[in-house]
């Protein structure tokens, strides 16, 4: 790889069309055939594009986020993801930074990775900022173990709405000071490796219901009430010190004078909120400009990528049509604009990449991941003493998890009725849920039957339920009706673990919940 000059020297060197290419970050993914992978190398070397971002591949990537197409599973992703990036370096003129959204481990996009717990478990451990601090620092040495740069995260959005369909478990929880603790905990995990961060969805996407790979969100508040809220979080880390902010694809009437410009590509927003207000100097990036709250509204090739700019964008990540968009901004942006740009762009590149990276081994999450299933299991209803009465019961174990992935409905809802047949003439019955899955499409995955019954049984049978998911799902459920619940937040072995130590009476539950959940 090449060595990154100086940024004076960027500055001189480089020509305007290279300066230009240097703005862009398209997608690349670990799956692409070798065809798709030349022409990728084939845009680095033409273009000078400045940067990747690494997803997994085209059939999980943001437009896809609903999961229409079948994912391909790569044993060997690892692999494949470092070499990869070294092909991709060689096929450039200047080092590019590359990035991945790794919000809890490189396993959020790249599998047979180490995965760490959500935000959402991170922001039940309340009191301990050190263990969400060494989570940040393993991550960013695996990042750095692959060769990436730039680890697209935190996010900072305060989850208020828990009809949110795309933030939830990713947010640390509903309390503006936990998420700014937390946050500023992981971030200064992750550069204490010299790993980049980029805190998102600016300027605040915890309170909507719409997802903006599918729409644009509207958040109709007032500045004065962003500003205590949304807005909050941001200040908090720009005033500390962050390496770039992440802007997301929402409207925001209060905060500009064009309430149809989304706030990715408006300058109201970006210069005028994000720059001018709150004084953040350092790069800005894009949320993916191929996600349909923005991508939908304009069919001219290159004219998003403008648009983004122009408002205030000095990194265009999951840009599309690069060739002209290069063309569209070296008609209208003055050299002074781009050299602004590419003088906080080359900064970054100064900062992270360097050629002696003694990481190479990726990190062992499991003792890490057992102290923060100790610290964040939280009892949500009931009482020990009434979980310690339970456990001299004659009690009948449950557990409803989908084993395999493809099972069809009629199979699930056979084992439903094995399992009424099972608990007929039991009295008290310990259930362990895990929810199929951690979105909140579709009802978490759970079907209206599988959903019936679980409440049947907390109505007419005495349950303590330890839950082994996203918490979020548990507003499908009479909890209240329950002897106990208990949140474990993960199906990690090492959660589940810590939830029988629980059960046995062994170990005190010491997680907040983050959020409310009704």
């Amino acid at each position: 790889m090449n060595k990154v000059i100086p940024t004076t020297q960027a500055l001189k060197q480089l020509s305007l069309t290279q300066k230009v290419g240097q703005l862009f970050m398209p997608a690349a993914f670990i799956n692409d055939t070798e065809e798709e992978i030349q022409q990728l190398e084939t845009l680095i070397s033409e273009h000078h594009v400045g940067g990747l971002c690494f997803f997994h591949s085209r059939a999980s990537a943001a437009t896809n986020f609903e999961g229409k197409k079948k994912i391909v599973v790569n044993e060997n992703s690892f692999d494949t993801l470092k070499n990869l990036i070294k092909r991709y370096q060689k096929a450039a003129t200047f080092p590019l930074l590359i990035s991945i959204d790794a919000e809890w481990g490189l396993a959020m996009r790249i599998e047979n990775t180490p995965q760490y717990p959500y935000a959402i478990t991170l922001g039940a451990n309340t009191e301990n900022k050190d263990l969400v601090f060494e989570v940040g620092k393993q991550i960013a040495k695996d990042c750095k173990a692959a060769g990436i740069h730039w680890n697209l995260s935190p996010v900072v959005d305060v989850n208020v709405n828990l009809n949110n369909p795309v933030i939830g478990y990713r947010s640390f929880g509903d309390d503006k000071h936990n998420v700014v603790s937390m946050a500023t905990a992981f971030v200064k995990g992750i550069q204490s490796e010299g790993v980049l961060t980029s805190i998102k969805h600016f300027p605040g996407h915890g309170d909507t219901e719409t997802d903006s790979h599918l729409g644009l969100p509207v958040i109709d508040k007032s500045k004065a009430e962003l500003v205590e809220n949304e807005l909050f979080p941001f200040q908090k880390l720009i005033d500390e010190g962050v390496d770039s902010v992440m802007v997301g694809h929402l409207s925001v009437p209060a905060l500009t004078t064009n309430s149809n410009l989304p706030s990715s590509i408006n300058k109201d927003i970006i210069t005028g909120v994000l720059r001018n207000d709150m004084g953040f100097n350092g790069v800005v990036i894009s949320d993916a400009l191929n996600m349909h709250a923005v991508s939908k509204n304009y069919s001219t090739k290159g004219e998003l990528e403008w648009l983004a700019f122009n408002a205030g964008n000095d990194v265009l990540c999951f840009a599309e049509h690069i060739k002209e968009g290069i063309q569209f901004i070296l008609k209208n942006a003055s050299e002074t604009q781009i050299n602004k740009s590419i003088e906080r762009i080359w900064q970054l590149k100064e900062k992270a990449i360097t050629e002696n990276n003694s990481q190479t081994e990726l990190t062992d999450p499991s003792f890490l991941n057992r102290k923060i299933a100790e610290q964040s299991l939280t009892l949500y209803h009931g009482t020990a003493a009434k979980i310690a009465e339970f456990t001299t019961t004659n009690f009948c174990t449950l557990t409803i998890k989908r084993f395999v992935t493809d099972q069809t409905k009629q199979a699930i809802l056979d084992n439903i009725v094995e399992m009424k047949k099972e608990v007929k003439n039991e009295t008290d019955i310990l259930l362990l849920l895990t929810p199929p899955q951690i979105k909140p499409t579709n009802k978490f995955g759970f079907f209206d039957e599988e959903i019936d019954f679980i409440n049947e049984l907390i109505t007419t049978k005495n349950v303590v339920l330890y839950h082994f998911g996203n918490p979020y799902a548990l507003k499908f459920f009479k909890t209240d009706q329950t002897t106990a619940t208990v949140i474990a937040y993960q199906n990690f072995k090492e959660f589940q673990d810590v939830a029988t130590e629980h059960f046995l009476g062994n170990l005190e539950a010491k997680g907040k919940l983050p959020v409310l959940l009704n």
